[in-house]
């Protein structure tokens, strides 16, 4: 199973908008894929969730991570890294079974000319630590909001060569 992490707590995001992007490029390759939008996370999450205890709420996304064999992270430039709610949420699912020995996928977005090129290695780093298998093919996607069209998919010919290419790599990784 794979899940489409869209890496931010953030209403009405370019990132949801991408992470949604990628689960209609897979459903339409015949490809199961599932998303998980960390906005959906339990508001008390600090609180709730972490160092041992456990919500209702989150059981069930810790279920959908369990569950999942592979990851598609995609992660906004926030100054000059990922955001915290992504490593809030990582540090809240069971360690290390959650994401051990599984296989990710990395695109950086950014409204900004470099698409998140320190944030992506900043989270590869946690990602090996973690035993995440990382594809080597990551994404950098700047100047989101030039690259999205009014129906919310990328649009430019060289973005979607890219996606396409991560995507078929993905599946076979």
């Amino acid at each position: 199973m794979i899940t489409i992490i869209s890496s931010t707590n953030r209403t009405g995001s370019s990132t949801l908008k991408v992470a949604k992007f990628y689960q209609r490029q897979l459903l339409a390759a015949g490809v199961d894929a599932g998303l998980l939008s960390l906005a959906d996370l339990p508001p008390n999450l600090i609180q709730s969730d972490l160092y041992g205890n456990r919500s209702k709420e989150f059981e069930v996304i810790q279920g959908v991570v369990n569950k999942t064999e592979k990851f598609i992270f995609i992660i906004p430039e926030y100054n000059g890294s990922f955001p915290g709610v992504l490593k809030v949420f990582i540090d809240a699912c069971d360690f290390p079974q959650s994401f051990y020995n599984k296989k990710a996928a990395l695109v950086g977005i950014s409204s900004g000319k470099y698409g998140n090129v320190r944030g992506i290695d900043h989270f590869t780093g946690v990602c090996h630590y973690m035993h995440i298998n990382v594809m080597s093919l990551k994404l950098h996607i700047s100047s989101i909001h030039k690259e999205l069209d009014a129906d919310d998919n990328l649009y430019k010919p060289d973005t979607l060569k890219y996606v396409t290419e991560q995507l078929e790599k993905f599946v076979a990784f």
